[in-house]
């Protein structure tokens, strides 16, 4: 089944808060189109933080600027469904790299670990439940230099894999192995100097499509990153210790 984009509108209805459960070595998806009424937009801003609303302020075109607002206040909409509190309850604090992670009081409250990824207009957002995640969301965009960009970021081998496919279909194979390793370093907490310290080994197509993935001493934890089904033009990847139980979830499954 493709991941889904629910409507954040929908979302963002703390009327209609529900807690939910997490079991461990599980990862739940969430799929948000990040468009919505001026009052939604207003709801989203009043659950941000003073460094979300400054680093929004100095986003220069206000399509950007909303769209960041809406996908960090769905997170605080997301969480606060497993956390059992309000959006505007849920706080952040964040890693020396700039990753989020839950305030010292809400950690007691609950293990729940989670990672956003937003890009053109969709949000998609991983909770896990004592492990680290990451995930990461692309829109295929054939227009980039992609021998270049391979080149420069990834590994020899996956560079090699890239220029291998044919022309029409290079940027998708692009995007496909930068979402793979961008999970990674996103549930590692790294940033994007760690691309070299992870080699990612794609096997097959498809639904048969197998991923292995070589991780540098900047590791620490052990990963496995996992695709996830997206409709054309889209690619995304999810990466933790433990992916065999990945589940999109939505307000309709309550």
């Amino acid at each position: 089944m493709l991941i889904s984009f629910q409507s954040l509108e929908r979302l963002a209805d703390i009327g209609r808060q529900n807690h939910i459960c997490l079991p461990s070595n599980t990862v739940h998806l969430w799929g948000i189109e990040l468009d919505g009424s001026k009052r939604c937009l207003e709801q989203c801003t009043s659950w941000l933080d003073e460094i979300e609303r400054h680093r929004a302020a100095r986003l220069v075109r206000d399509d950007i600027r909303q769209r960041y607002v809406l996908a960090h206040g769905g997170l605080r909409a997301v969480l606060s469904r497993y956390l059992g509190v309000t959006p505007d309850v849920v706080a952040l604090e964040r890693s020396a790299t700039g990753k989020p992670f839950l305030t010292r009081e809400l950690r007691d409250r609950s293990a729940i670990t989670f990672n956003l990824s937003h890009a053109y207009g969709r949000a998609l957002i991983a909770v896990a439940q004592t492990q680290e995640v990451g995930v990461d969301l692309e829109c295929v965009r054939s227009e980039i230099e992609v021998a270049k960009l391979s080149k420069r970021y990834f590994t020899r081998s996956e560079h090699t894999a890239i220029m291998q496919a044919p022309e029409e279909q290079r940027a998708m194979r692009f995007f496909r192995y930068w979402v793979a390793k961008e999970a990674l370093l996103k549930a590692q907490g790294i940033g994007l100097r760690g691309l070299s310290d992870c080699e990612v080994c794609i096997e097959g197509d498809g639904v048969d499509m197998e991923v292995r993935a070589r991780l540098g001493a900047q590791f620490t934890d052990t990963l496995q990153v996992r695709f996830l089904p997206c409709e054309n033009g889209w690619e995304a990847a999810v990466a933790a210790q433990s992916v065999d139980s990945v589940i999109q979830f939505d307000l309709g499954q309550q």
